[in-house]
C-alpha cells in the first residue's frame, strides 16, 4: 500500500476537503484526486461520497480512516527509530498576530533555524480571528493569537501573556503617574476593532465609569508607534514590543493607576501523524518564551538603548 496515497486520504478526511489537502500537501487538485482514487482501487472500496458537493465519507472511509491514522503514525516511529537525533527536514507554514512578531518571533525563529536548518518556513502575519479560521481550515499548521482555535484535529496551548502599557511621547507626557480620567481625554490608540486589547480598554474604562474621549482603532503596531513618536496619541502595546524597537527613542512608558490587561498568548496546531515537527517546534517556542522571563517575576534587564528610550 502506498503511503503517500494515504496520507493525502487522512488529511482530505482530516480537513473535509480535497482542495484543502492540496494545498496542505502541496499538490494540485487533481493529483490529490488521483491518489483517492487509486487508494480506493486499491482497497476496492469508496472512501469518498461523490454524490453531490458536500463533503461526506463512506461507511468505508469512515473506518479506513482509523487505519490510516494508525499507519502513518507507524511509519512516524520507524523513522524516528531509524533515523533518531536527525535534524527535522520538513517545511512549516506558520502564522502569528504581530504583538509575537515585534516581541520574541524573529529571535526565536533564528534560534530555531540555527537547531534546525533542515526547516524550511513560510511565515504570515495577520490578525487573530484570521489565523484562527486559517488552522481550521488547515492552512495553517501552527499559530500564535490571542485566541485558542478548536477544532477536531487540532491542538492549543497557553504562552506567558504579554504585559501591556500606556505609552506615549516623552516630551509630551512628563507626568510621573496618569490616571485612567487623565489618559480618557487624549487620543487613544488601540488595535483593531474587536481585538483582545481593543475590547480589553473599552472594558476597562467601564468599569471605572468612564467614557474615553476618541478611541483610534490601529491593526498595525509599527503605525502606531510612528503616531506616538510623531506627537498623536497614547498607544495601548505590548512592553516588550516596543523595547525591542530602538529606533524610536521618544517613546516612554506611562505609569498609570490602573493596570492594562495582560495579552493572551496561544499556540493553536494542527496534529500529524506523519511527523512530531510541529510538536517539536511548539516545544521550542514554549520554553523560547519562558527563558525570557526573569527570575522572582522581575523584568528582563534591558539594553542601554531600551533604557534611553523608556526613561
Amino acid at each position: 500500500m502506498n503511503l503517500r496515497f494515504v496520507e493525502a486520504f487522512y488529511w482530505v478526511a482530516s480537513l473535509k476537503s480535497v482542495t484543502r489537502a492540496a494545498e496542505k500537501l502541496y499538490l494540485t487538485q487533481s493529483a490529490m484526486s488521483s491518489r483517492i482514487a487509486a487508494l480506493e482501487e486499491e482497497l476496492g472500496v469508496l472512501l469518498l461520497d461523490r454524490r453531490d458537493k458536500q463533503f461526506r465519507l463512506t461507511v468505508a472511509g469512515t473506518r479506513f480512516f482509523t487505519y490510516a491514522q494508525r499507519l502513518l503514525e507507524l511509519q512516524r516511529e520507524a523513522k524516528s527509530e531509524m533515523g533518531r537525533g536527525a535534524p527535522l527536514a520538513v517545511s512549516l507554514r506558520i502564522g502569528a498576530i504581530e504583538s509575537v512578531l515585534h516581541s520574541w518571533l524573529i529571535p526565536w525563529i533564528e534560534k530555531l533555524r540555527a537547531e534546525h536548518p533542515g526547516l524550511a518556513l513560510e511565515l504570515t502575519v495577520e490578525t487573530t480571528p484570521i489565523l484562527v479560521e486559517q488552522v481550521q481550515r488547515g492552512t495553517q499548521d501552527l499559530v500564535f493569537a490571542a485566541l485558542p482555535a478548536a477544532a477536531d484535529g487540532v491542538r492549543s496551548r497557553s504562552l506567558p501573556s504579554m504585559e501591556m502599557v500606556f505609552m506615549g511621547h516623552a516630551a509630551r507626557h512628563r507626568k510621573r503617574r496618569y490616571s485612567l480620567e487623565d489618559l480618557a481625554a487624549m487620543e487613544l490608540l488601540t488595535f483593531q476593532r474587536g481585538s483582545h486589547p481593543h475590547v480589553a480598554l473599552l472594558d476597562l474604562y467601564r468599569h471605572a465609569g468612564l467614557e474615553p474621549g476618541r478611541v483610534h482603532t490601529i491593526s498595525s503596531i509599527s503605525a502606531m508607534v510612528q503616531l506616538v513618536q510623531g506627537g498623536f496619541g497614547v498607544a495601548t502595546l505590548p512592553l516588550h514590543a516596543v523595547r525591542r524597537m530602538q529606533n524610536y527613542p521618544d517613546l516612554r512608558a506611562l505609569a498609570c493607576d490602573t493596570a492594562l490587561q495582560p495579552l493572551p498568548i496561544h499556540a493553536s496546531y494542527r496534529t500529524d501523524p506523519t511527523t512530531d515537527a510541529v510538536e517539536t517546534v511548539v516545544k521550542s517556542a514554549l520554553t523560547f518564551v519562558e527563558s525570557l522571563r526573569a527570575p522572582s517575576g522581575r523584568a528582563a534587564p534591558r539594553s542601554r538603548a531600551s533604557k534611553k528610550s523608556m526613561s
